[in-house]
């Protein structure tokens, strides 16, 4: 008998999307407490955590970092077109700048939306104006300086909405 090879596109059953909420408040989570919390063995707990790991549903986990904290004082959204060339590459060229922690490929009259923080305007303003802008392949930017952020819920803590 074959054993059974988890797969991607499967949906998540209500074990697992409760162990996806749980970590996505607390990645820090030990099996134990993660298994008391899902009201399952601290063995099953362990095999769903590395199925899920597997399976890419879990990607890695990481401290949420305030940016201010660390000296970042300001950021933007970068709103970026591009011309005749090759998205995967600008945007690779793209993430590697000082100061871009994101990248992301959007639908509409744009190409891509960076997220861009520095510690002044200054230097906000070379990585848009210099970096950014006079990449070639950038036909245009646009910026938008972010004045607050509020957190919503991340997709795992949204149970209700989840069927399986």
């Amino acid at each position: 008998m074959t054993p059974h090879t988890p797969n991607r596109n499967e949906p998540l059953d209500s074990i697992d999307r409760r162990i996806v909420a749980e970590l996505s408040r607390d990645g820090r989570l030990s099996v134990r407490t993660l298994a008391d919390r899902v009201h399952i063995s601290r063995t099953a707990a362990h095999n769903r955590l590395q199925q899920l790991q597997q399976r890419g549903v879990i990607t890695g986990f990481g401290a949420q970092i305030d940016r201010r904290s660390i000296g970042l004082h300001i950021s933007a959204l970068v709103v970026v077109r591009i011309g005749e060339v090759s998205w995967e590459e600008i945007a690779a060229k793209l993430a590697t700048l000082p100061f871009v922690e994101k990248v992301q490929a959007v639908s509409g009259d744009i190409d891509i939306i960076l997220t861009v923080s520095a510690p002044d305007h200054e230097q906000l303003s070379q990585a848009i104006l210099r970096d950014i802008h006079d990449m070639p392949g950038v036909v245009s930017t646009r910026s938008h300086l972010i004045l607050e952020e509020i957190e919503g819920h991340p997709p795992a803590q949204t149970l209700d909405i989840w069927r399986s």
